[in-house]
């Protein structure tokens, strides 16, 4: 089995992939202060949850965008597993030309994303992903990477406005019935999602008509079902975009492992 690990500023997702296929996934908070060992039993009561075996894993590959995560996520992939993980980044075969201007830049969660997307629809495309920020990434008919656009992420403006505004009470991110709010809850979950998805709306459209090629709309990310469902932009949701992009430049490689 291969574990596949993709390192977020506010989660870390887990996929353990079984003969190519996905087999099971688990989100945890990120933690940066944990030890290796800390990691590895952590992993270790996941799987045990799941009827999973450590023994079956046979290979980790990791993507991160915490760089004080990689020390320890090295340790405990060498004490538990037996093996040195994989690290996306610099030197690592991912199949896609990068045309930034400096590729070093790019985190390496956007570049998973774009390989994954590109591997299943070849063709333009532009993949959105809501994390602790909303990244849009634009990847063009060849499957060359090109660049994109960095936003603040859903909880950074949720909890923004929370902390700044004295009488605004923290709401959960849902869809309201009707744009027009009759009280302070459903007037600002309003503003959170109709504004969001205009956000989203606007830059999609905005690269659409700079990129001057056809390109399909993809997002991925925990909050990418509910603003699918609002958005125009948005054509396909694949929540599983991220690890399937570890699997697949894992397997581009594997030879060298």
């Amino acid at each position: 089995m291969l574990l596949a690990i993709d390192v977020g500023n506010t989660n870390t997702v887990l996929g353990v992939f079984d003969a190519g296929r996905l087999r099971d996934s688990f989100r945890v908070q990120t933690e940066k202060d944990r030890t290796g060992d800390e990691y590895g039993l952590q992993i270790k009561a996941l799987f045990d949850f799941a009827g999973l075996r450590m023994a079956d894993v046979h290979d980790v590959i990791v993507s991160s965008v915490v760089p004080p995560m990689a020390f320890p996520l090295e340790q405990m992939s060498k004490r538990f597993f037996g093996r040195k993980p994989l690290f996306v980044g610099p030197g690592v075969k991912t199949g896609m030309p990068v045309l930034y201007d400096n590729p070093r830049e790019v985190g390496a969660d956007r570049i998973v994303n774009a390989v994954a997307a590109y591997d299943k629809w070849p063709q333009g495309l532009v993949i959105v992903d809501f994390g602790t920020a909303t990244t849009f990434d634009a990847v063009t008919p060849k499957g060359e990477y090109l660049g994109g656009a960095i936003a603040p992420g859903i909880a950074i403006s949720m909890e923004a406005l929370f902390h700044r505004a004295s009488k605004l009470p923290r709401v959960a991110f849902e869809r309201p019935e009707q744009v027009v709010g009759r009280n302070t809850v459903a007037s600002m979950q309003s503003g959170l999602v109709y504004g969001y998805v205009g956000l989203v709306d606007g830059i999609c459209a905005r690269m659409k008509d700079e990129l001057g090629f056809p390109v399909k709309v993809i997002a991925t990310g925990g909050l990418a079902p509910l603003i699918g469902t609002v958005s125009k932009q948005i054509e396909v949701v694949d929540d599983q975009l991220t690890l399937d992009g570890l699997k697949i430049i894992y397997q581009r490689n594997a030879g060298e492992r």
